[in-house]
């Protein structure tokens, strides 16, 4: 028999709340712990229930997704999170993910596959949204050397810490951008998984991150890595 997992969603449209819980319920892997409307809500069902993976809108009637996504990162760092929403604005996707967040999908995307999305989650993958995706490249990407960016600055040297990142480092977080799990990275190198554990401790500390996703955001930001995969 496989495995179950708890899934709270938290989306404030009835219609949309309800089309989720009922996809899920469908899918043998999913159980819905709980399907709230609001912050609040939302707070009450997670103090009673830890789930396995987290649904959460942005623009909710009392509050913030980003309000929930960061306590939860807080309260359980491993908790895979994904948003669901209508903003794919520079603001929220970004705040988005340093709040927590390890996939962002747009509801506009007519190509979502909630399972297959959801699956990718639990193998530590980081789904996101082709437009999201395309714009974090191309907004995080460094200029090209000895170019100007608009306005006249010069593109940002990189800090002294990522130049410390050994081969292997960088090798274990190039795969963690792509999606794979611990075990599958320990079974690519052939090394332990308490191995590959150890380097992304240290590759944590050079970027000085407290996440995969944020480890991701910056590797993309500093142009060691592409986007994760879609």
């Amino acid at each position: 028999m496989s495995e179950e997992y708890g899934v709270v969603i938290v989306e404030d449209d009835p219609n949309t709340r309800a089309q989720l819980a009922d996809k899920l319920e469908t899918l043998a892997q999913f159980k819905v712990l709980a399907a709230c409307g609001s912050v609040a809500e939302a707070q009450k069902a997670l103090a009673a229930d830890a789930p396995d993976l987290l649904l959460v809108d942005l623009g909710l009637p009392d509050g913030t997704g980003l309000d929930i996504i960061t306590a939860q990162s807080e309260r359980h760092p491993d908790l895979p999170i994904l948003v669901i929403s209508v903003f794919g604005d520079e603001r929220s996707v970004i705040r988005a993910i340093e709040a927590g967040a390890q996939g962002y999908l747009l509801k506009s995307d007519t190509s979502l596959q909630i399972e297959a999305c959801l699956q990718q989650l639990l193998a530590g993958g980081a789904p996101i949204s082709a437009p999201i995706a395309r714009y974090l490249i191309k907004r995080l990407r460094p200029a090209v050397p000895g170019k100007e960016k608009e306005g006249g600055d010069s593109a940002p040297a990189r800090p002294p810490e990522v130049t410390l990142l050994s081969e292997r480092e960088l090798e274990v977080l190039q795969l963690a951008a792509k999606g794979y799990s611990y075990q599958d990275i320990a079974e690519l190198l052939e090394v332990k998984v308490s191995t590959v554990s150890s380097y992304t401790r240290r590759l944590y500390q050079k970027l000085s991150v407290h996440s995969r996703s944020e480890a991701v955001f910056e590797a993309m930001r500093l142009g060691l890595v592409d986007g994760p995969r879609s």
